[in-house]
């Protein structure tokens, strides 16, 4: 049973992972020991609805141990990707769209994963819309042998040659080890940026105003 302590203010955490296992053990150890966190902070669990890879793993961990899980998949997906059926409550969609639309309503936050380009994809419009204030969600990232490095690097170049604000690129939340990034989560503050008025200034540097 869950204690006071072990409470969340985050009632849902939607993670975007892969269908594949990946290379390495270690990614789906990963999976499994975030969903051994989303169930020891008392946090439901938003996926893709796959019973295989990296996306099975967390969801069968987080079954196992009496959590909450929801999963998401477009019709199309549903061979493709192996659909969990047996989860009490998976949606059958229409569209991508779709798929990431109810994820967003579903969650309070957003952890990715190791995966491919579908997990960055939906990873990084929860991102942005986060930038343009379409949510107040945070966004993580558990960067589980050092995965997403040399994208973290690269956002880092994106700041320096200002297409990114550093305030912006603050938002990503990273940490290796599941509780310690779910604290993240959990203490994640707003950054109150204007992003019109800074593309306004930039503007105005470059002679183009």
């Amino acid at each position: 049973m869950l204690t006071d302590q072990s409470m969340s203010k985050l009632k849902r955490i939607c993670v975007f992972c892969g269908s594949s296992p990946g290379s390495q053990p270690d990614y789906l150890q990963a999976a499994r020991d975030l969903g051994d966190a989303l169930v020891e902070r008392g946090i439901g669990l938003v996926y893709g609805g796959a019973s295989v890879g990296t996306m099975g793993q967390i969801a069968s961990t987080v079954l196992r141990g009496g959590g909450e899980v929801i999963g998401v998949i477009p019709e199309n997906l549903v061979k493709k990707e192996v659909a969990y059926t047996e989860l009490q409550d998976l949606r059958v969609v229409q569209t991508m769209h779709e798929r990431k639309s109810l994820m967003n309503e579903l969650s309070d936050g957003f952890i990715s994963l190791p995966g491919g380009l579908g997990t960055f994809e939906e990873f990084f419009e929860a991102l942005a819309w986060g930038q343009l204030g379409i949510h107040t969600k945070p966004s993580g990232i558990l960067n589980v042998q050092n995965y997403y490095g040399n994208l973290l690097e690269f956002l880092d170049h994106a700041v320096a040659e200002s297409f990114m604000q550093k305030e912006h690129r603050d938002m990503l939340l990273v940490h290796e080890l599941p509780l310690a990034l779910l604290d993240l989560l959990e203490n994640y503050q707003i950054p109150d940026v204007d992003k019109a008025g800074w593309i306004k200034k930039r503007h105005r540097e470059n002679g183009s105003l």
